[in-house]
C-alpha cells in the first residue's frame, strides 16, 4: 500500500499512459521510499519491470555482474547471460533483449541509485547517453526511471547535462519525507495508534521518514519508542547519521563538519560566518556542498524578506537535529533503560524541541496558510535583524507570510507541553519586535501578529490585544 504520495502517483499515471518514451528522474534523501514507491506503483501494472540497482563504492565489473543478473530474471527467465565487459555492451544487450519483448507490454527500465552505478570513467552516462537518443527514446514503450540518494548527482549529471542528455528528461521527481498527517496514517496502517502528540513526538526525532518510523512498535509511548530506537543497547538507529552522509558525499567528514557548524547556531548562520569558523571548506567548494545539503533537504537557505542581508542557512532535518543534539559521537557512551526518560526533564530538551518544532513548522506551511484562512500568499520567509552596535536590538521573526492583499502575517513558533501564555514582559517583547521589523524594512503593509503552538494559547489581556489567529497541532492533521 501506498500511503500519500499523490501528486507522485498522478505523475507516474501520466507516464505510463503516455503515448511516447518517457525519461524520468526520481531523487530524494537515503530512506525516504524510493524505491518502494516505483516497484509498488508498477508492481499491478500491464508491464515488463525491470530493475538494476547500484552498489555503493562497488567496482565496475560488480556493478555490470549485477546487471547482467538481472537482465536475466526479467528477460531470460533465470538463465544465466555471460557479463559483458563494459557498459556499451550491457546496454546493447538490455536493447536487443527489449526488441524481442511483446510490443503490447509498458517496459519499465527503473535503474536504481544511478550515481553509485556510474562510478568514474565508468563509461555509463556515455552509454546512457547512445542508447537513449539512439534506440530508446523511439520505443513508445519504454519509461526509463533513474533515481538515486544524490540529488545534486542526478541534477548535475542528468537533469542539467551539458551533452546528449540534456533536455531530455520529460519527469522529475523529488520525494519529500511524509507530512505529520502521512506519518500518522503509515502507522495506523501499521496498526499502531497513537495520538496526535506522540505522533509529533516521534516526528520530532525521526522526521517523515517511512524506514525509521517502520521501527516503531504498537503498544509503546512515544518516548520508549525513540529509548528503543535510538538508546538501547541493540538500537537499530544509533549509526544511521555516519552512514547516512556517506551515502550521499564522496568527502562525508567535510558535510558532518558543516552541518554541526550550522546546527550549533539555532537563529541560523551566514555564508560568511561558515567561511570563518569551517576550516575545511572556502570558496566556490562551499557554495557547492551548501547547495548539495539544499538540495538533500537537510539545511534550508533563508532569504530575509528585505533582502538587505545574504542568505543564511538553518537545520531542517529532524533526525540529524536529533543526533546531533543527543548522539553526538563526542558523546557517546552507554545509556541506560530510561536515558531518554530522564532527557526529556531537561531545560535542554526544550531548547532541542523547540528548534525542531520550528522546523516541522516550514514544512507544514500550506497548513498553517489554511489554517489562518489566508486565501493567497505571496511567499514564505523568515527575518532577522543583527545589530553592528550595542545600540540596537536585535530581532528574529521565525516565519512571515507576505500576503497579496496589502498584509504580512508574522507567525511566533513556540514548542510548549501546556497552553502558550503571553505574560507582559514577552508582551512588550512581540511589540518591540514589530516595530523593529516595520523600522529596519519600512514595510507599509497592515501587520499581523499569529502564534503557533501545539497545544494552543491561553487567552489574557495580552493576548487579545496583539494576537490576530493561532495555529494549534491539529491544524498539521488537516
Amino acid at each position: 500500500m501506498l500511503i500519500g504520495r499523490k501528486v507522485e502517483i498522478q505523475r507516474l499515471e501520466k507516464l505510463y499512459n503516455s503515448k511516447e518514451a518517457e525519461f524520468a528522474v526520481l531523487y530524494g534523501r537515503r530512506r525516504v521510499g524510493k524505491t518502494y514507491l516505483i516497484r509498488q506503483f508498477f508492481k499491478d501494472k500491464k508491464c515488463q519491470f525491470f530493475q538494476a540497482t547500484g552498489v555503493q563504492k562497488g567496482l565496475l565489473t560488480i556493478q555490470i555482474k549485477h546487471f547482467t543478473e538481472s537482465l536475466s530474471e526479467t528477460f531470460s527467465h533465470g538463465i544465466e547471460l555471460k557479463p559483458p565487459s563494459s557498459w556499451e555492451d550491457a546496454l546493447r544487450l538490455l536493447t536487443q533483449l527489449i526488441e524481442k519483448t511483446s510490443p503490447e507490454n509498458k517496459i519499465i527500465l527503473f535503474l536504481d541509485e544511478l550515481p553509485w552505478m556510474a562510478t568514474r570513467r565508468s563509461g555509463l552516462l556515455e552509454a546512457l547517453d547512445y542508447y537513449w537518443n539512439h534506440h530508446w527514446s523511439k520505443n513508445s514503450n519504454i519509461i526509463l526511471v533513474v533515481c538515486g540518494s544524490s540529488a545534486s548527482w542526478l541534477i548535475k549529471n542528468i537533469i542539467n547535462n551539458k551533452g546528449g542528455l540534456h533536455n531530455r528528461c520529460t519527469c522529475e521527481i523529488q520525494l519529500d519525507p511524509f507530512t505529520l498527517i502521512e506519518s500518522h496514517d503509515y502507522l495506523k496502517y501499521k496498526s499502531i495508534n497513537l495520538n496526535k502528540r506522540h505522533v509529533l513526538d516521534l516526528y520530532m526525532a525521526l522526521g517523515g521518514i517511512p524506514y525509521y518510523l517502520k521501527y516503531v512498535e504498537a503498544g509503546l509511548t512515544a518516548a520508549k519508542n525513540i529509548q528503543r530506537i535510538f538508546f538501547d543497547k541493540q538500537a537499530p538507529l544509533k549509526d544511521e547519521f555516519k552512514k547516512l552522509f556517506e551515502s550521499l558525499f564522496t568527502e562525508a567528514s567535510i558535510y558532518i563538519e558543516l552541518i554541526k557548524l550550522i546546527a550549533n547556531r539555532k537563529e541560523g548562520i551566514s555564508r560568511s560566518e561558515l567561511e570563518e569558523k569551517s576550516k575545511l571548506t572556502s570558496g566556490g567548494r562551499l557554495t557547492q556542498r551548501l547547495n548539495q545539503m539544499v538540495q538533500t533537504s537537510f539545511i534550508e537557505a533563508h532569504i530575509p524578506w528585505d533582502k538587505k542581508r545574504g542568505e543564511y542557512y538553518k537545520v531542517v532535518d529532524e533526525f540529524c537535529l536529533f543526533y546531533m543534539y543527543w548522539l553526538n559521537s563526542s558523546k557517546l557512551k552507554k545509556f541506560t533503560s530510561e536515558h531518554w526518560l530522564k532527557q526529556i526533564q531537561k531545560p535542554v530538551y526544550h531548547v532541542w524541541a523547540g528548534y525542531a518544532f520550528e522546523a516541522i513548522c516550514h514544512k507544514h506551511t500550506s497548513n498553517i496558510i489554511k489554517a489562518l484562512n489566508i486565501t493567497s500568499a505571496e511567499a514564505i520567509h523568515s527575518w532577522r535583524f543583527v545589530p553592528r552596535t550595542g545600540h540596537e536590538n536585535g530581532a528574529q521573526i521565525d516565519l512571515l507570510i507576505d500576503r497579496n492583499d496589502d498584509a504580512i502575517t508574522i507567525c511566533e513558533i513556540k514548542y510548549t507541553e501546556n497552553f502558550f501564555s503571553i505574560n507582559k514582559s514577552y508582551f512588550e517583547n512581540l511589540k518591540r519586535k514589530i516595530e523593529i521589523f516595520k523600522g529596519k524594512t519600512l514595510t507599509k503593509k497592515q501587520i499581523f501578529l499569529c502564534i503557533i503552538s501545539a497545544n494552543g494559547i491561553k487567552e489574557t489581556s495580552y493576548s487579545k490585544e496583539i494576537v490576530s489567529g493561532v495555529v494549534t497541532l491539529d491544524d498539521f492533521f488537516k
